[in-house]
């Protein structure tokens, strides 16, 4: 094409390129625009979960998120050392839905009547002990009157050791509780400087494959060790489709993690920090398979509950069953 008709063309195109230009600026502010207003009307559910356990894997699965998104919710995840944190955290509004042991939502209770019993898996006593050093001279619970004792204050292992040394004849005056996190806990019970340790899987686990730890008693005959999950009041009235949505994510990862034990201590290793096999021990003491709370679980855990209010380790009685979620609701 001549130079000169280049020239007399070039300028006829201008126009129609700033108006390509235009429309696509314009359509790239509505998608923002859009997806802006998307994140502004998305909620989001807040879950707590530990680094053990059944929602941790659910989290590594992936397998809440689209359950969620498809009711319009996001997920927001926030790990906790313990249970006792965790329930403060829930009563304290920074979370709408966890899981912890017996004992952490009695003392929640205690504090707030903001948390609300959502379900449960069954009981595992064997996944949690009393454990003194090898050589220790202590052949028996009787054997601790005078003793230190290292526990987590505030965790299941609490109400074992309430139970164990109960049904020998003791009280919780003829023993030194040293209310210690599991990770000091170990360091004290492996320099002696505890008599005893009473603690959960899965470093119960941990602590009998490191070779110098014996198991005193465990939770069998004595507690049920049970695992909640639990929700704030609010959240569970607002947002009943949700819960539910999560209540069967759960299940499935459990259906999942119970025929898969190697599979499951894999995947959780590297969170955990404890090998794979050590882990599939404390697996195998584990129990799937969530399900509402029935009377016999509600009254085993009022029963703790009385029995930390009877000790004064709580400030007030709590009610279990005004607590738990009714089906449907």
């Amino acid at each position: 094409m001549p130079a000169r008709t280049r020239a007399v063309l070039a300028p006829s195109l201008l126009p129609r390129l700033w108006l390509a230009l235009a429309a696509l600026i314009f359509a790239s502010l509505t998608l923002a625009a859009h997806a802006q207003e998307s994140r502004q009307t998305e909620r989001v559910v807040r879950v707590g979960y530990q680094k053990y356990g059944t929602l941790v894997l659910l989290k590594g699965r992936g397998t809440l998120e689209p359950k969620l998104k498809a009711l319009g919710y996001r997920v927001q995840w926030s790990e906790f050392p313990s249970g006792p944190p965790l329930m403060e955290a829930l009563n304290a509004g920074a979370v709408d839905f966890g899981s912890a042991g017996e004992t952490p939502p009695i003392f929640a209770q205690a504090a707030s009547d903001a948390l609300t019993y959502v379900a449960h898996e069954p009981a595992a006593p064997k996944g949690e002990a009393i454990l003194v050093p090898k050589a220790s001279p202590i052949q028996s619970v009787a054997d601790l009157r005078g003793k230190k004792v290292a526990l987590n204050k505030g965790s299941n292992v609490h109400y074992l050791l309430v139970r164990a040394i109960e049904a020998a004849g003791l009280t919780l005056a003829d023993i030194t509780p040293v209310y210690l996190a599991p990770a000091d806990a170990r360091a004290a019970f492996e320099r002696g400087a505890v008599d005893a340790w009473v603690i959960w899987d899965p470093y119960f686990a941990a602590a009998e494959a490191g070779g110098n730890a014996r198991v005193l008693a465990d939770g069998t005959g004595l507690v049920p060790n049970h695992q909640f999950y639990l929700s704030s009041k609010s959240f569970a009235t607002e947002n009943g489709a949700a819960l539910d949505a999560i209540v069967a994510a759960v299940a499935e990862v459990d259906a999942w993690a119970k025929d898969n034990t190697d599979a499951v201590a894999k995947e959780l290793s590297p969170s955990v920090g404890i090998p794979a096999p050590i882990l599939a021990v404390a697996l195998r003491r584990q129990t799937y398979g969530i399900r509402p709370l029935d009377e016999a679980v509600t009254r085993e855990q009022q029963r703790i509950a009385d029995t930390f209010h009877g000790l004064k380790l709580v400030p007030k009685t709590v009610d279990i069953a005004g607590a738990v979620r009714k089906p449907g609701s």
